[in-house]
């Protein structure tokens, strides 16, 4: 008797040792909390963040990530990476966005830039940092109100979303 509790013991300890692995370095479930990224993602959107691909390449242009905005660990933003380490960003009066002075060619925003915030001067982004921005530009906080996102900040990549279950599938 005392083996086969022991036994259920050790298998418990072993799952939930994994499950702590899974979630810690592999990957985690998210869910979308309110209308930023929309048309893409709505609120209430469950998605997979992959937090693994990240340690071995780098965050692309247009992943959609996983971030958390300064040092508040306890939140977690959905937004879309649109300016890369070493490059320059400014949003101009009419709502476009400059890579390196040149317009970014980009079909995400929902709708026309009302306010640049602090892309309204040309920022720098520094050898780890990332200018990330939500698709439903007028109803986001973004880099545009808390600044470049470090590395550090970045969890990981939200590349599928588990439910709704009509809308299952690879996050494009």
């Amino acid at each position: 008797m005392k083996k086969e509790i022991l036994s259920w013991i050790g298998c418990f300890v072993v799952a939930i040792l994994a499950a702590l692995f899974i979630v810690t370095f592999v990957g985690q479930r998210v869910q979308v909390d309110g209308h930023s990224m929309e048309d893409t993602l709505q609120d209430r959107d469950n998605l997979i963040c992959d937090k693994l691909s990240y340690r071995f390449t780098d965050p692309e242009r247009f992943d959609i990530v996983v971030i958390y905005p300064d040092d508040q660990k306890d939140k977690r933003w959905i937004k879309r990476i649109i300016g890369l380490p070493g490059e320059t960003v400014r949003i101009d009066e009419e709502g476009n966005i400059y890579i390196n002075g040149e317009i970014l060619d980009e079909d995400y925003g929902r709708e026309v830039i009302q306010d640049p915030g602090l892309a309204a001067q040309e920022i720098t982004l520094g050898e780890d940092e990332y200018w990330c921005m939500g698709d439903n530009r007028n109803h986001s906080s973004d880099s545009r109100v808390i600044g470049p996102v470090p590395r550090s900040h970045i969890l990981g990549k939200a590349f599928v979303r588990i439910y709704p279950f009509s809308k299952f599938g690879l996050i494009h």
